[in-house]
């Protein structure tokens, strides 16, 4: 049997399974305000409630750092295909298991696991992106899988919403749980190989993958590509680049993710119907950055820009689309404006972010892109978990003036990384070559 377009399905499903992993992880964010909190913590304040989100947010961002290192390593030791059977199988079963949290240590467990499983997603998409397509569609492919996270979140935010109204949180995290689960089985059948051995890609897909996976700016005859060791790789400035760039812009997302609903719940006074019926706003404008970011990246390779051009193209007009808004967003007075300025926040992150995370395989060989991608997103957590744990200090009384500022600084140093660190965008080759 052969299927035409192969490729497209697996940057389908690894969107969807994208998609679940962020209505997993968003369940606890939309329930917590009106729900989950007054619930446990019935003689805490609003300050209180964020407090303690916060608390559990920051342990699920600090496991979220450490899984990215850890499944970075387990996809290029296992391979994709069972990575994502890792990944997903326990991260569905950590969120059905939310349904028995009592306070904030099991919370913090069940969120510790989630977020080390979790993780696999992204390192998982990277690996799946250098092996699926060839180098002049690796944008374009990561700002599908990027738009997952982005639908996620326009879908979760009504969906839990919604389930709220009729059932109790706990039959929730269940229900929740049980789709990815669900998803493993089209996984399994699908990507039963990588495609130089997929029986079911036709010859001339198969050709134009492995022939176009080498970097259209690379010299060398090599088809491996430049595969170092952990401890070369992180003596490369241009590996710094791409871990410092990810440390920079990926709090802004997390900031999002996390407190968008606390912060409309707080600031602009919204219920759970307000909630449903235009929270999900942001999240669009993330989806459609998502697509700009991938097709735009992929428009300039067809009119011949560089690999080094495009990158830092894409990557610093999506920051410089953040920075305004972050700072109107700093004084926003009515929730339409809000809402307006996070979907032009999200909209510049998603095309900077799809670019970032194609970096590793345009410098170095498909069996080092996985690593790379693990560290960078461990370094992208560790500095999202910072700011994720400062958020109720420095918001207390409902004033989020300072932490908006902070994001657009975040935005101008992700750019300098790309530009100095960088250098340029090519495969790179051994240090004693």
């Amino acid at each position: 049997m052969k299927m035409n377009g192969l490729r497209w399905w697996v940057v389908g499903l690894v969107a969807l399974a994208t998609i679940i992993n962020y209505i997993d992880r968003q369940t606890i964010n939309v329930l917590w305000p009106a729900h989950i909190a007054p619930e446990l913590f019935p003689d805490m304040d609003a300050d209180g409630h964020k407090y303690i989100l916060g608390i559990i947010s920051t342990i699920f961002i600090f496991a979220y750092a450490a899984g990215q290192a850890i499944f970075g390593k387990i996809f290029d030791w296992i391979g994709t295909r069972l990575g994502f059977v890792l990944s997903i199988g326990v991260w569905s079963i950590a969120t059905a298991a939310h349904a028995f949290a009592q306070g904030v240590l099991s919370f913090s467990f069940f969120r510790a696991v989630l977020g080390v499983a979790e993780a696999g997603n992204w390192p998982g998409a990277a690996k799946a992106n250098a092996e699926w397509f060839p180098t002049k569609e690796r944008a374009l492919a990561q700002g599908i899988f990027n738009s997952g996270a982005a639908i996620g979140g326009i879908i979760s935010i009504p969906l839990i919403g919604y389930l709220a109204i009729y059932f109790d949180w706990k039959i929730i995290f269940v229900l929740v749980g049980l789709v990815g689960l669900i998803w493993l089985v089209p996984w399994m059948i699908i990507v039963k190989a990588p495609p130089k051995y997929h029986d079911w890609l036709s010859d001339e897909e198969r050709e134009y993958i492995l022939s176009g996976q080498k970097n259209i700016d690379a010299e060398s005859d090599d088809e491996e590509g430049y595969n170092p060791g952990t401890k070369e790789l992180l003596a490369r400035k241009e590996s710094w680049g791409v871990i410092i760039a990810s440390a920079a812009i990926d709090p802004i997302w997390w900031l999002f993710i996390i407190w968008i609903p606390t912060y409309l719940f707080e600031v602009h006074h919204f219920n759970v119907k307000d909630l449903v019926a235009s929270g999900w706003l942001p999240y669009v404008g993330a989806m459609l950055g998502a697509w700009f970011g991938g097709l735009l990246a992929q428009n300039r390779l067809n009119a011949g820009w560089s690999i080094n051009k495009t990158r830092k193209f894409t990557i610093t007009l999506g920051c410089l689309i953040m920075l305004p808004a972050l700072v109107a967003l700093a004084a926003a007075s009515t929730p339409w404006l809000a809402l307006g300025l996070m979907f032009t926040i999200l909209f510049g992150f998603q095309t900077a972010i799809g670019n970032v995370q194609t970096l590793p395989s345009d410098l170095y060989g498909k069996k080092t892109v996985g690593t790379l991608s693990g560290i960078a997103g461990m370094a992208a957590k560790l500095t999202a978990a910072a700011l994720t744990y400062l958020v109720p200090i420095i918001t207390a009384g409902a004033n989020y003036y300072s932490v908006f500022i902070l994001g657009a600084g975040l935005a101008l140093t992700a750019i300098a990384s790309v530009w100095v660190l960088c250098g340029e965008i090519k495969q790179l080759k051994p240090l004693n070559k």
